[in-house]
């Protein structure tokens, strides 16, 4: 697994577990769409939807609405990251 996944799922892991900070911190600087991705859930989990959908717009990879749980759609980005790490 590269470093970018490593980071990712470090990020990922880091906001499943409410350190928020932190995991931004790690993609707010990655010029990667799932890193965008994550990005945008961290807005919407701290209430910036504005600032989210922009970043959800970066991404390419979903929408504002697409999830109502910030949480749920955190687990898919690790699954979809999982899958990019280690494709079939």
């Amino acid at each position: 697994m590269s470093t970018d996944y490593q980071d990712l799922i470090l990020a990922l892991n880091m906001a499943l577990d409410g350190d928020w900070d932190s995991s931004h911190k790690i993609v707010q600087n990655m010029d990667l769409d799932v890193a965008k991705w994550i990005h945008a859930v961290l807005h919407k989990i701290e209430g910036d939807d504005s600032n989210s959908k922009y970043w959800y717009t970066l991404c390419k990879l979903g929408s504002f609405e697409d999830y109502d749980n910030p949480n749920d759609e955190l687990l898919h980005i690790i699954e979809h990251v999982n899958k990019l790490s280690f494709p079939e």
